[in-house]
């Protein structure tokens, strides 16, 4: 979804990939119950507290960019989601995810445990609604789901099946597992294969994307 213009307010909306695969399902399963915002295309490094025409043009290079129309991409779009944090927040949460890279071998598993820090006055580091994660190429993992968060939105998202084109996968839990494939044959002739997991805290916003590289050990 996203705005036309930036002086009358047209909304376009469309459904994204994902939207419409499951709409495709045609089994009644797709139910929009949530919503997010995002200002992925605003670039806040543009707002000048020394314009010289005053504190009305501070922001007026932000004001006059060109904004995005709705795109059916979910991977490359929403990645910077609003959200309202408490009142008196003087840190921004972030996660830690315990990796700054993941780097596996075909048919090696791991846990990942979120953590969010700066949440809640640094009082609490897991965030009740637990946190999605997507990985660009599903391919790339024989196992990939989320445990711990048991909602209906949460247990349909973990139990979809990827189909068509769409080689990306988003699941939600407190703890996300991953397997390696031992597909040999997606490796052509690589030795490794390479992906990207992102993964956002559901109630805090704080996301964190780091690459996941599969090393090839058998002929």
């Amino acid at each position: 979804m996203g705005y036309l213009n930036n002086s009358v307010v047209t909304v376009d909306a469309i459904l994204t990939d994902k939207g419409r695969e499951l709409l495709a399902k045609n089994d009644g399963t797709f139910r929009i119950t949530q919503f997010a915002l995002s200002d992925d295309e605003i670039d806040y490094t543009l707002y000048n507290p020394t314009n010289p025409s005053g504190s009305a043009f501070y922001g007026q290079a932000i004001e006059n960019m060109p904004l995005l129309e709705a795109f059916p991409l979910v991977t490359q779009e929403m990645k910077y989601v609003l959200t309202t944090l408490p009142r008196g927040t003087s840190k921004m949460p972030v996660l830690d995810l315990g990796y700054s890279a993941i780097s596996l071998k075909q048919g090696a598993s791991l846990a990942i445990t979120p953590q969010t820090l700066n949440y809640l006055g640094g009082n609490t580091t897991y965030e009740s609604l637990g946190y999605t994660a997507t990985i660009s190429d599903v391919r790339t993992l024989s196992t990939f789901n989320g445990v711990g968060i048991n909602t209906p939105d949460a247990t349909a998202l973990n139990s979809t099946v990827t189909i068509g084109t769409n080689v990306s996968k988003t699941v939600v839990g407190t703890t996300i597992n991953l397997t390696a494939t031992t597909v040999n044959t997606l490796f052509g002739s690589n030795s490794f294969l390479q992906a990207t997991l992102t993964v956002v805290g559901r109630d805090s916003g704080a996301r964190l994307t780091i690459p996941v590289t599969i090393t090839r050990t058998s002929n």
